[in-house]
C-alpha cells in the first residue's frame, strides 16, 4: 500500500493545516458528500454550477476524517467542534487534487496504459482492462471519468494494483498535457482521430495535435495506434523510425491485422496471426469497431506477456460500460440499442452500421444532436443523414436543433412518411408507441446532454 499522509498532502500542495494530525493516513478520497464513507478525505471542488467547498462541514459530519478546501474562513467554534478531524486549506483544490495524484503516481513502478482518441476510449479501456486482469491485479477508470477531475481520483484510488488503465479525454489544447503529467503512461493507445470537439479545436489536424500531447514528458513510451485511421496512419509513417510504435488494423497492413471477419448482430469473430499461429477471436458484441478494440487489447496483452488463451478469454468475457451498445429485447422480439451516452460523426457511423446488420424487422434510428462541432455542425449532421441512407435505415426519428440537418439530408432518399422530427424529445416515446412492430430494432444515439438514454430506458420500462 502506498497511502499518503496529511504531511505528504500539505507538502505537495503547499497547503496549510488548520487543525489536525499531520501523520493521519488518507486511504480514500471523495468529492461528493452523498458518497462520503467513514474515514474519507473529502476534497471540495469548485465547479461551474456549485462549490463543493461549501459542503466541508457536511463531509466531516458524515464521517470524513479530513477535508481539503479553498476560500473558506474558519471561526473558533468550528475549529472546536471538529478538533478531532483534519482540515487542510489550499489555494486551489483542483490543482491540489492533481498535485497529490501526480505524487501518488510517482510511488508506483508499474505499467500504466493511457487510452485516448476521439471515440471508443471507454469501450477500448473496458476491453483492455479485462484482458490485463486475466493475469494482473488491475485498476481502470470507472465509467468515463477521464478528465481533469476524474483521472486524478482514479489514481488516488490505487492500492496494490499491478497495472493501471486510464482513459484520457480532452476538448482543448493543454488539457492532455496536464493529464499525462499526472498519469505518466508508459503505454499510450490512440483509438482514432475524428471530429469530436472540432468546434473547440478547429480541425482534425488540431485534434491530432492536442491528443499527441499525451506523449509530452514521457520517456520512451510504447505507442499503440489504429492504423486504419487516416491521420494516425500518416503520423505512423512519419514517426515509425523515431518511436516504438505498434499498429493494428483491418484495412491497412499493420503489426496485427484482423482477417476472415464474420460480423453478426450480437457478436463477431475474426482471425489474426499471433506468434506465427492463426488464432480465432470471439467478440461478444457486434460492430466492426469492436474488432479494432479487440486488436488493441491483444496488442496490449502481448506487450505485458499475457498468454494468448488468457487474452482471448478477456475479450470473450468483457462487459461494456452502461449506455454503450446496451441491447435489450422487449416484447414481440423488439430490440432496443441504447448507445446514447455520447455521439460524434464517427460513433454515429459505427452505431448505424451495427443497426444495419440486424436481419429481422425494421431498423429504426432515433438520433439527436452532436455537440461541440461549432461551424462544422451543419456539415457533420448532414453526413449523419448520408449514413442513415447508406445503411438502409427504415425509419428515422430526430429531435434537437441540429438534427434537422440529418432529417433534411435523409429526405433525399427516404420517404417522408418514414421520417419524424420533433422539437420536444419527449414526443419520441409516443411516436414509438404508435409505430413499433414485431421484431423492430431501435437505436438511440445522441450526445449525452440530449439525454436520449432516458427515453430508451422509458421505452424499455413501459414496453417490457
Amino acid at each position: 500500500m502506498k497511502d499518503l499522509s496529511v504531511k505528504d498532502i500539505v507538502r505537495e500542495t503547499k497547503g496549510k493545516i488548520i487543525i489536525g494530525n499531520e501523520n493521519y493516513i488518507c486511504k480514500r478520497y471523495s468529492r461528493d458528500t452523498r458518497k462520503v464513507q467513514e474515514g474519507d478525505c473529502f476534497i471540495g471542488i469548485k465547479g461551474e454550477n456549485f462549490d463543493g467547498n461549501m459542503f466541508w462541514k457536511e463531509a466531516l459530519e458524515k464521517g470524513a476524517n479530513c477535508v481539503i478546501v479553498q476560500d473558506i474562513e474558519f471561526n473558533d467554534e468550528e475549529i472546536k467542534n471538529f478538533r478531532n478531524k483534519t482540515i487542510i486549506k489550499v489555494k486551489d483544490t483542483l490543482e491540489a487534487l492533481q498535485k497529490i495524484a501526480e505524487y501518488k503516481r510517482s510511488l508506483y513502478n508499474i505499467p500504466v496504459i493511457g487510452i485516448t482518441g476521439s471515440v471508443g476510449k471507454t469501450s477500448t479501456k473496458d476491453m483492455v482492462a479485462n484482458v490485463i486482469k486475466q493475469k494482473y491485479k488491475t485498476l481502470k477508470t470507472r465509467k468515463n471519468n477521464n478528465g481533469q477531475i476524474g483521472l486524478p481520483f482514479t489514481i488516488l484510488s490505487m492500492q496494490d494494483e499491478e497495472v493501471l488503465v486510464v482513459e484520457m479525454g480532452m476538448n482543448h489544447f493543454g488539457e492532455m498535457r496536464k493529464l499525462t503529467n499526472i498519469a505518466k503512461p508508459n503505454i499510450c493507445v490512440f483509438t482514432n482521430i475524428g471530429t469530436s470537439h472540432i468546434g473547440n479545436l478547429g480541425s482534425r489536424e488540431n485534434i491530432l495535435k492536442a491528443k499527441m500531447e499525451i506523449l509530452e514528458g514521457i520517456e520512451n513510451p510504447t505507442i499503440i495506434l489504429n492504423n486504419d485511421n487516416d491521420l494516425l496512419h500518416k503520423w505512423n509513417i512519419e514517426n515509425k523510425n523515431k518511436m516504438n510504435i505498434k499498429t493494428f488494423g483491418i484495412d491497412q497492413k499493420s503489426d496485427l491485422n484482423a482477417e476472415n471477419i464474420n460480423l453478426e448482430e450480437n457478436y463477431s469473430t475474426f482471425y489474426c496471426n499471433i506468434n506465427g499461429k492463426d488464432e480465432k477471436i470471439n467478440v461478444p458484441v457486434g460492430g466492426e469497431h469492436f474488432i479494432l478494440n479487440s486488436l488493441c487489447a491483444i496488442t496490449v496483452g502481448l506487450l505485458l506477456n499475457i498468454e494468448i488463451d488468457k487474452i482471448k478469454n478477456g475479450i470473450e468475457n468483457f462487459e461494456l460500460t452502461e449506455k454503450r451498445m446496451d441491447i435489450t429485447e422487449i416484447k414481440n422480439g423488439v430490440k432496443i440499442i441504447n448507445d446514447a451516452y455520447n455521439a460524434s460523426l464517427e460513433s454515429m457511423k459505427a452505431s448505424l452500421k451495427v443497426l444495419s446488420q440486424f436481419k429481422n424487422g425494421r431498423k429504426i434510428a432515433v438520433l439527436g444532436d452532436m455537440f461541440e462541432l461549432g461551424e462544422y455542425s451543419k456539415e457533420l449532421h448532414e453526413k449523419v443523414g448520408e449514413e442513415v441512407i447508406k445503411n438502409n435505415i427504415d425509419i428515422l426519428i430526430c429531435s434537437g436543433q441540429n438534427s434537422q440537418y440529418i432529417v433534411e439530408k435523409a429526405k433525399e432518399q427516404i420517404k417522408p412518411e418514414n421520417i419524424y422530427y420533433k422539437e420536444d424529445k419527449e414526443d419520441i416515446l409516443e411516436i414509438l408507441k404508435n409505430i413499433v412492430k414485431k421484431d423492430d430494432v431501435i437505436l438511440f444515439k445522441a450526445s449525452n446532454g440530449m439525454k436520449f438514454y432516458e427515453i430508451a430506458e422509458k421505452v424499455i420500462t413501459e414496453c417490457k
